[in-house]
């Protein structure tokens, strides 16, 4: 049998090993090394292509996320603006570590009045994915970077734990720059708390929801606990009239960022800065009820649905009756365009809705709330006082002023003077 490189000849010769032929096996040789190195430069020239598909496509995803992490005036400026006007434009921002100091992120931009700081609300009846973005050059507003995404809810969280109460109550108040402007609003709300009866400790526990940057920073200036929040393509610091376009977005705006706070586990007390704190209110609140709001008029007794709320006023624990019923009443908006939150609520209170999740609901009687609507009758018992049933900021300020004067006049009379007749207010003169 004859082989090729090894074996016995036919002759029966030694068996010795045969050279490999130049025709035959080194060809062969030959060939196979060129089909490896021919894999091996397919492999490393594929690998490129991929490695430059891969580039390209970050490339144009970086590019393309960049314009909603910009600042907003990026794209505002006409082309004849001039650098100067740039950086008066940036300087007018407080700073971005300011305590409390909150810039919408790109979910708030996009949708509006959404809450910020919960993307689950995106889901939520009444959420347009696909309305317009508006944009206002005159709003002076900055995008976050991831970071201040990720931080969001810590922000808002380390502003108000520091000033919660033992079970994590905490009293908020909204503001905009017409408020808190000097000598204004702002001013005679702080100044009730000072010279009220043992309300001085509970300014402690406010906290002060700035709607503009110039309102955060006068409240920067004059309150420990402040907390910007914005809307893009709003601008809140003017006097917003009653029922106007932008007094209507601020309400329910405050209506979306209570329902963000309930979520965080905090309780609290809402008040409008229009009322006037001379009595620690706590004594007179219902410990069975989730919800519990002032009146304008109040007729019936306490469960009475037939009452007349305020939304000015209320004391609401958080918990899942409340964080539902906040979430239903911010999205019945849509079913009553052009009704603010007071008359939504008028009308939701009777939904079967309220029912199912079992939400306790109280009516705070106006001898301890009272309000120009229907004034407390008796200084002796009072909590506070509300601007409600007035229209102007001018009109507001004019009453509250006398109603401070009338508190310091009753709280110098003695205590036999004090009980002897009931002490009544002088006002409401222009409002009311």
């Amino acid at each position: 049998m004859d082989v090729e490189n090894g074996g016995t000849t036919k002759d029966g010769g030694e068996n010795r090993q045969k050279p490999l032929d130049s025709g035959g096996g080194y060809h062969l040789l030959h060939h196979q090394n060129h089909h490896n190195f021919s894999s091996k430069s397919i492999i490393r020239k594929a690998l490129l292509v991929i490695a430059g598909l891969v580039a390209c496509v970050v490339l144009y995803h970086s590019a393309h996320r960049m314009q909603y992490f910009m600042p907003a005036s990026y794209n505002l400026l006409p082309p004849s603006a001039s650098q100067e006007s740039v950086k008066a434009n940036q300087s007018s921002l407080p700073p971005s570590d300011a305590p409390g100091y909150f810039s919408p992120t790109p979910v708030d931009f996009l949708q509006g009045n959404l809450s910020t700081t919960y993307k689950d609300d995106l889901t939520s009846p009444g959420t347009n994915l696909s309305s317009p973005i508006t944009t206002n050059s005159t709003v002076q507003e900055t995008l976050p970077s991831l970071d201040n995404v990720e931080n969001e809810e810590s922000m808002l969280d380390k502003v108000l734990s520091k000033a919660a109460m033992e079970d994590k109550t905490i009293i908020l108040t909204t503001l905009n720059a017409a408020w808190t402007a000097p000598n204004s609003i702002f001013d005679l709300f702080l100044e009730s708390f000072k010279i009220g009866n043992g309300t001085e400790w509970l300014l402690n526990h406010v906290v002060v929801i700035a709607f503009d940057h110039m309102a955060y920073t006068r409240c920067m200036d004059i309150h420990p606990h402040c907390y910007a929040v914005s809307t893009p393509g709003v601008d809140f610091s003017g006097e917003a009239h009653f029922m106007s376009e932008d007094y209507l977005k601020m309400m329910w705006r405050r209506i979306d960022f209570l329902h963000t706070v309930l979520k965080m586990g905090y309780n609290f007390i809402f008040t409008d800065a229009d009322i006037l704190w001379f009595r620690d209110p706590f004594s007179h609140f219902y410990s069975d009820a989730d919800f519990q709001i002032a009146c304008d008029h109040y007729w019936y007794p306490s469960t009475d649905l037939n009452n007349s709320p305020n939304g000015g006023f209320n004391y609401v624990k958080s918990n899942n009756h409340t964080i539902q019923f906040y979430k239903f009443w911010y999205t019945s908006k849509d079913n009553f365009p052009g009704k603010h939150d007071q008359d939504v609520l008028n009308m939701i209170k009777f939904d079967p809705f309220i029912q199912k999740i079992g939400l306790k609901i109280r009516f705070l009687d106006t001898a301890f709330y009272g309000g120009f609507c229907e004034p407390s009758k008796d200084l002796n018992v009072v909590c506070t006082m509300h601007a409600n049933c007035c229209i102007g900021l001018d009109n507001k300020l004019h009453d509250l002023r006398m109603l401070i004067e009338d508190w310091k006049k009753y709280m110098a009379l003695s205590s036999e003077e004090m009980t002897a007749t009931p002490q009544t207010w002088t006002v409401p003169r222009i409002c009311g």
